[in-house]
């Protein structure tokens, strides 16, 4: 037992050693094979590079290059670790120049002044790696660097990098797409807050020179005043006429306080007509002006043997606040503020503010229209014509078109998606809503044939009245009388054709000539009216041919037509 024992102790000890001794063996075998692989790659690199380190195209790049630069400046120079690096440098810079370039060719900007630096920058790197000092002392050497070249090599190289960094920042603005697109949206956004400004200006002195009286008007208006003083006798009122009242004549109605205005259309209507001694004017304007307009019919009486009356708004008695609403919103204190007390500032700042606060826009000589038939009782049609409209044919046809009961004649003026009720009614307000279609087509005032008889049937004065009174605060319409007139005569109206009325001459350059010599009447319908110096020169013949010249007072007022 004791043998067994020894031997099994003895036999133990020497398993283990053997197994050490093993282990032991493994360990250096292993050392030996990566010795001998690290040997074998450093010799290999170093077999294998070039004598000469630097090349003038481009550097090593790459996981190659990287372990390249490693042993080289392990091994070699460590000044030449230090060109490579400037070297790199130079290559990055003449490579984000080029890309600059390249786009700039790509947006057409050969001859630009940017791209003619970035291609002199592209060949001053070029150029400096390719002088004979560098190249001898620095790329083609197998000895140690110049420390002093390699300075001054240095030192070029930074001055080309700091010069191609502001280049490239001066033009990043320019190629840099989301700093154009902002810069661009810069830009719309302050031109735009030019031209809201600049319009708003324009329109402002549009509507001064549209609405301010003329000199040439005024003096005429004073000349004539003056006329009515100084012969008082010749200028006795008259007694009325019958033919005022005869419903077999053609009756016209112009509402104006402006003198020049009116006899153009008077004029106009008599020269074209073949029957003028059948046409009875009846005007009415203010008592500022009535004297005047009396005077001028007196001193030059209508020609053909047509008929003319003048009258005051306040000849007709029942033209008061207690009936009107109109008048009795003037009266009232709120409504004096908003049309009196415009400041010139706030209708800059506002356009429209400045358009809606007009108070023209009230005036009672706009709104007689809508008390035709009370102001002739005794006539069955009459024909309204504004004030700024030119006749060019007879209109004795009017009469004869058949209103199919309808109280209104007009020319619808919608086109597309234009000149819809939509535009002049407030159809966010319920009343407007419910009652009326928005896209219903709207009509022109101008030349309007009225059945008076329809008229007072259908009741449409009321009408007005009622809705007139709930628009105290203007939340259904802004101004004017077209809205009023759109809601009276909503299905009462009748679309002549439209040869019968053309307009957009105050306004419209492009009218066609062909349209305007076709029409029966054609409406200077905007800002620029014709008497006014702002009239476009292509439509103003058409008003001053009936202007009369020969009339003492309109040469001596110089109206320059």
């Amino acid at each position: 037992m004791a043998v067994a024992v020894r031997g099994t102790r003895g036999g133990g000890s020497g398993g283990v050693g053997a197994g050490f001794r093993s282990l032991f063996s493994y360990r250096i075998f292993v050392s030996a094979v990566f010795s001998l692989l690290f040997i074998a790659t450093v010799t290999v690199l170093r077999t294998t590079s070039p004598s000469t380190t630097h090349h003038h195209s481009r550097l090593p790049s790459g996981g190659n290059a990287y372990m390249h630069r490693t042993f080289l400046a392990l091994n070699s120079d460590p000044l030449k670790t230090r060109l490579d690096l400037i070297y790199k440098q130079a290559n990055d810079h003449i490579t984000l120049v080029k890309a600059y370039a390249a786009y700039a060719r790509k947006l057409k900007l050969e001859i630009s002044r940017q791209l003619k630096m970035f291609d002199d920058l592209v060949k001053n790197f070029s150029d400096l790696t390719s002088k004979p000092s560098y190249k001898s002392s620095l790329f083609e050497t197998d000895g140690n660097l110049d420390e002093d070249v390699l300075r001054q090599f240095e030192k070029e190289v930074k001055d080309r990098v700091k010069f191609a960094r502001l280049l490239v920042a001066e033009s990043k603005e320019n190629y840099d797409n989301q700093l154009k697109i902002q810069k661009l949206k810069d830009t719309i956004f302050a031109v735009n807050e030019l031209l809201g400004k600049a319009k708003k200006n324009g329109a402002f002195a549009s509507s001064i020179a549209a609405k301010s009286i003329p000199k040439s008007l005024h003096c005429l208006a004073m000349r004539l005043v003056g006329e009515r003083i100084s012969h008082p006798e010749k200028y006795k009122e008259e007694l009325p006429k019958a033919e005022f009242e005869d419903p077999s004549l053609y009756h016209y109605a112009i509402f104006s306080d402006n003198v020049i205005a009116v006899s153009v259309v008077v004029r106009s209507v008599v020269k074209n007509a073949e029957e003028p001694w059948k046409h009875v004017f009846h005007v009415v304007t203010d008592r500022m002006n009535v004297a005047a307009m009396k005077v001028w019919f007196r001193m030059r009486p209508v020609e053909g043997g047509a008929y003319m009356e003048v009258k005051a708004v306040e000849d007709y008695n029942f033209l008061n606040s207690s009936y009107v609403p109109v008048l009795r919103q003037i009266e009232s204190a709120k409504m004096q503020r908003f049309y009196f007390e415009n400041k010139m500032e706030n209708a800059t700042k506002d356009g429209s503010n400045m358009k809606f606060r007009n108070p023209e826009y009230i005036s009672m000589l706009n709104h007689l229209r809508f008390y035709l038939p009370e102001m002739y009782p005794k006539l069955p049609k009459i024909l309204l014509l504004d004030d700024d409209v030119v006749v060019q044919k007879d209109l004795a046809g009017v009469w004869k078109i058949d209103l199919a009961g309808k109280v209104n004649g007009a020319v619808e003026t919608c086109f597309g998606s234009f000149h819809r009720f939509s535009q002049y009614l407030n159809f966010s307000h319920p009343l407007i809503k419910e009652r009326f279609n928005p896209k219903a087509c709207a009509w022109a005032y101008g030349m309007n044939i009225f059945d008076l008889d329809a008229w007072r049937r259908e009741k449409c004065t009321e009408t007005y009245h009622n809705w007139q009174n709930l628009n105290v605060d203007r939340t259904l319409w802004k101004l004017g009388t077209l809205p009023p007139g759109l809601i009276t005569f909503n299905s009462l109206t009748k679309s002549l054709d439209k040869s019968w009325h053309v307009l957009g001459l105050g306004y419209n350059p492009s009218i066609s000539m062909d349209e305007i010599n076709n029409a029966a009447v054609i409406h200077y319908n905007g800002n620029m009216k014709p008497w006014l110096d702002i009239a476009m020169n292509q439509y103003k013949n058409l008003w001053t041919k009936y202007v009369d010249n020969d009339m003492e007072f309109v040469q001596m007022c110089n109206f320059g037509v």
